[in-house]
């Protein structure tokens, strides 16, 4: 025999266990009397082909979009790129200037292709208007000096030093000349015996890099 009475209590508990979330796009949240979330403040915008292989007219589709995500302690990259090299990889920096001789420059990740030319990477730290690097003076045990050796004792010394704009370098020179770009070697990677740049945030004004628009 069914209760309609107990039926209609289950629907009257199921009634006030709605009333008490609240609907958001993100799914159901508990209702405490709080405004609703704002959407991440997900920043948007374009990496644009390098001077270089611009200039030697080689990968002419080759383009980039980086996604930060800003948070409350850093920020979340995604760099993604297109109509590259294939099967090649690349290394991404961040920059102060995006053009030679790009000023300081921070090594940030190496980027994988794929057989049709397309990569990604997401990385976490610092995007955004606080980005820097400053030197206040280093050892000067040594004299290591060299275009394809890091130098582990100097005594630099600059100011805090923005950097703003993003680059990105093939790994290797032979991939470069593969797809008909200059095989010029540059000091773009942990063995300081890269490739050419392939893409910048050239796009951007030389001293208003993207990051500088992003903040936490």
């Amino acid at each position: 025999m069914k209760h309609p009475s107990r039926r209609l209590s289950l629907l009257a508990l199921a009634a006030a266990g709605l009333l008490a979330l609240s609907v958001s796009p993100w799914g159901l949240t508990p209702a405490k009397g709080k405004a609703p979330q704002s959407p991440i403040n997900l920043v948007q915008f374009p990496m644009a082909r390098s001077a270089a292989i611009t200039k030697a007219g080689c990968l002419p589709n080759a383009r980039g979009l980086v996604q930060v995500t800003p948070g409350t302690l850093n920020d979340k990259m995604a760099v993604q790129v297109f109509n590259l090299a294939p099967n090649a990889e690349y290394d991404l920096f961040v920059t102060q200037i995006p053009d030679a001789p790009f000023g300081v420059a921070w090594y940030q990740s190496d980027l994988q292709t794929n057989a049709s030319g397309v990569g990604d990477v997401t990385v976490q730290g610092v995007f955004d208007a606080e980005t820097f690097s400053i030197s206040q003076g280093g050892p000067i045990t040594g004299t290591a000096t060299g275009a394809t050796t890091a130098v582990t004792s100097t005594n630099v010394i600059f100011q805090p030093t923005s950097q703003f704009h993003l680059g990105l370098w093939f790994n290797n020179p032979a991939d470069a000349a593969n797809v008909g770009c200059p095989n010029t070697v540059t000091p773009f990677n942990g063995e300081q015996h890269a490739g050419i740049q392939v893409l910048s945030t050239r796009n951007f004004p030389a001293g208003q890099g993207p990051l500088a628009s992003i903040h936490r």
